[in-house]
This record gives structure tokens, C-alpha cells and sequence, in this order.
């Protein structure tokens, strides 16, 4: 309680700080539970590192316990924890689309978005990765959205994957038949350097009216409630034993029909409806290590969309306190529109004002790992979170609260070796 108290009186300062800057829709603290020291112990800024020092191993180092650690990382952590400034801490909740291998390194990002356009060109975009993995010092989360159906990066690939089932079929397949597809799945996309599978959807398949959702239209929802759960996991298996972390998507469930990645999307699902869909995350949160959030505004909760909301952030948190809390690309239309007031908003010349004040919203909101499409404003966002963190001690504990959930993730999947 007297961690509570005292970081919400930091929260209070850093906030006053900041509105003098500019303006921010209102905010409510949501208190960072899983601190396990105090900020004083968290205030000394750790010494620089080299982007293009040797990769780090935990391999050498001993098993021990990790109850005494800063925001409870494995031990085997520690010396590379120790090593990183703020900076490169918030460089890894950073996932951007991937452009070059020196823009990588350089930035020292967390991750990197590969889409069809990637895959089409295999041999170039495998040399990227080659040059980045013997560039960067922390392995990159290397994601693409592989769910089936309509969503099937693969098929840019090779031919070999035209026709992966969407997820509609494959709830409707034996739990066996499920495992073995995604095995194969996982394996390819494991000979393309791919560790994170944005999918499963676990969207709910009928809206709040019992009709037919977006995503059951489009063929993609797993289902409307947790009977399906044991076949989710064999997807989620499948691809974990090849070394792919799966991504539940979009939470607290996407229900309505707008596309929030073009315009403001609003649901009026009552609360007792939106509990429901958040059952199916919830039953698999020990599965799925990772959650993406939505863009929708869920308004019988929030007029915010729920990515910006920290109660229906909190929400997905609640359900591990380990779940990496991923957005949805920030550069979204909708998510511009709402932040600037503006609905018309289409240009790359969006104003840095309103641009700051989407990351600070998606931070105090408490996402982790902030997807970005538009490549170049990585750098812009990494700044602007290193800034904050000089602005209080607050913003600080939120970046290395959400830097240090990353790398656990990392080092559990085996991503870092």
C-alpha cells in the first residue's frame, strides 16, 4: 500500500509536468502492482551500451531465484538489465515495420512487423535478418499476423501455403488435426526467422445481439466462448514447440462492424456481454503470453478506444500479471482521429504535438510493447519516451515496468539464448 501511495504522488507531479507541455484527455493512475522495489532503488541511470556488442547469453550464468530482482526478472537477466540505459529500455517496447537492417540496429529496437510484401521477397529479407541478427545485442521479436483463411502471410511466400485453414475451419477440425497443422505452420515460419504469431483471434464470433460478427464473417473468430478453448491451445501448442509465440487478439473482444484501422470504431455491447468475450482471454492467459489490444471504443466502459483505456487495459492485465500488453498499430487512422480531434486525419503529416500525446496516452494507459507501421516515427516515439523518463520517476518505472515484462517474454520463449 505504501508503494501505491507513493508512486500515485510521483503519477500527480509528472502529470502537472506534462500538461504544461500540452494538453491530454483525462487519465486515471493504474498502480504498478508488480513492482518489487521502491523508486529509489530504480533512480540511478545504468551505464551505456554499444549497439553492436556481442549478442547476450544467459547460458553461463546460475539458476536462482528472482523474488528479490527488480520487477521480478530472472537472474540470468540482471547483467544485461544492468547494462541498458533508459533509452535502449524503451527502444524494446518498440515494434515497427521492417525497413532496414542499420535502421534496426542502430535504434535497437524490441521488434519487428513482417508482412506478405517481406515474404515475397525471401532472400532479401532473410539477408536482413542475418545482418540484424549479427548486429543487435537483444534478439528481436520478429512478428506477422499467420492466423489462416483470409490472414495468410505464408501464401506470399511459397504457393505451398494457399489455402491454410481460416480459424472457422479449424475450430471445426480434431484437436489433434489442429496441433499437427500448426506444427507445420510454426516450422515455416520458424525457417523464416519468425517468433511471434499474432493470431489466435479470439474475437467473439456473435455480437451482443447474437447475430454474426465482423470476425465470423470474415471467418477468423474462434469462437464466441470458451468451449473451443482446448482447441485454441493445440493451435498455441503446435506453434510454441517450434519456438512461436502466439498473440491473442483483440482484446477485451472486437464485436463491432467498423474497421478501426480505417475509421473511429464504438460498440455499445452491454458490460455483461463484454465480460463474456473477456472469458475466452481470460481461459487462456497461462497459454498465451502475449495480448493485443483493440482500437474499438467500448463505450458502455469508456469513450476512449479500449487501447487508450487503463481500465480496460488493467483488465487484460488482470488476467497475468506476465501478459505482455501489445497495441495494435498505432499509426491507425482511427487512433490519430481520436487522439487530434480530427476525423479527417489521412495525412503522414500528423502534428508531433498530437503525436507525443498518443504515446504518452498509450503508456499511461499501461500497453507494453507499442506496434508501429510507419517506420520512421520509431525513433520519434523511442525519444519521446526516453524524454519522459528524465521528467519524472514515475514515467520511468512504467517504461522499465513494461521493458523488463518484454525481455522475461524473451527469455521464456527462448528468444533470448
Amino acid at each position: 500500500m505504501t508503494l501505491i501511495r507513493h508512486t500515485s504522488i510521483i503519477f500527480i507531479l509528472a502529470f502537472a509536468f506534462v500538461q504544461a507541455e500540452d494538453s491530454l484527455p483525462d487519465v486515471k493512475f493504474v498502480p504498478l502492482n508488480s513492482l518489487t522495489e521502491t523508486a529509489e532503488n530504480q533512480a540511478t541511470e545504468p551505464a551505456s551500451s554499444s549497439a553492436t556488442s556481442a549478442p547476450y547469453t544467459a547460458e553461463a550464468l546460475p539458476q536462482e531465484d528472482s523474488a528479490q530482482t527488480p520487477y521480478g526478472l530472472p537472474r540470468e537477466l540482471m547483467p544485461l538489465w544492468d547494462s541498458l540505459t533508459i533509452k535502449q529500455k524503451a527502444a524494446q517496447m518498440v515494434m515497427v515495420y521492417l525497413t532496414s537492417s542499420q535502421f534496426i540496429i542502430e535504434n535497437e529496437i524490441g521488434g519487428v512487423l513482417i508482412t506478405g510484401q517481406h515474404l515475397r521477397s525471401a532472400k532479401r529479407y532473410l539477408n536482413t535478418m542475418a545482418e540484424i541478427d549479427s548486429g543487435l545485442r537483444i534478439p528481436l521479436v520478429v512478428a506477422t499476423d499467420q492466423e489462416g483463411g483470409i490472414v495468410n502471410r505464408l501464401a506470399s511466400y511459397s504457393d505451398t501455403w494457399r489455402g491454410v485453414p481460416s480459424a472457422l475451419e479449424m475450430r471445426r477440425m480434431d484437436s489433434t488435426d489442429i496441433h499437427s497443422l500448426a506444427n507445420k505452420i510454426g516450422s515455416a515460419l520458424k525457417e523464416l526467422k519468425i517468433n511471434m504469431n499474432l493470431a489466435p483471434v479470439l474475437d467473439p464470433s456473435k455480437d451482443s445481439r447474437g447475430k454474426n460478427s465482423f470476425m465470423e464473417e470474415s471467418r477468423r473468430s474462434w469462437g464466441n466462448d470458451t468451449t473451443n478453448a482446448f482447441k485454441v491451445r493445440a493451435f498455441v501448442k503446435g506453434m510454441s514447440e517450434n519456438g512461436v509465440v502466439c498473440v491473442s487478439k483483440h482484446f477485451p473482444g472486437y464485436d463491432s462492424w467498423t474497421n478501426s484501422d480505417h475509421q473511429i470504431a464504438v460498440s455499445a455491447t452491454p458490460r455483461a456481454k463484454i465480460a463474456k468475450n473477456v472469458s475466452f482471454f481470460k481461459t487462456l492467459a497461462n497459454d498465451i503470453p502475449v495480448t493485443m489490444m483493440s482500437s474499438v471504443s467500448f463505450v458502455r466502459i469508456s469513450s476512449r478506444p479500449a487501447v487508450f483505456e487503463p481500465k480496460i487495459v488493467k483488465m487484460a492485465r488482470d488476467m497475468s500479471p506476465e501478459t505482455v500488453i501489445l497495441t495494435d498499430d498505432l499509426w491507425g487512422v482511427s487512433l490519430r482521429a481520436w487522439i487530434s480531434g480530427n476525423e479527417r486525419v489521412r495525412s503522414k503529416n500528423y502534428p508531433a504535438k498530437d503525436f507525443r500525446k498518443l504515446v504518452r496516452t498509450a503508456l499511461m494507459a499501461g500497453n507494453d510493447m507499442f506496434m508501429i507501421t510507419y517506420s520512421s516515427k520509431a525513433v520519434e516515439m523511442i525519444n519521446y519516451l526516453d524524454a519522459l523518463s528524465k521528467q519524472s520517476k514515475y514515467y520511468r518505472q512504467r517504461i522499465e515496468e513494461s521493458a523488463a515484462r518484454i525481455l522475461k517474454m524473451k527469455y521464456k520463449a527462448g528468444i533470448i539464448k
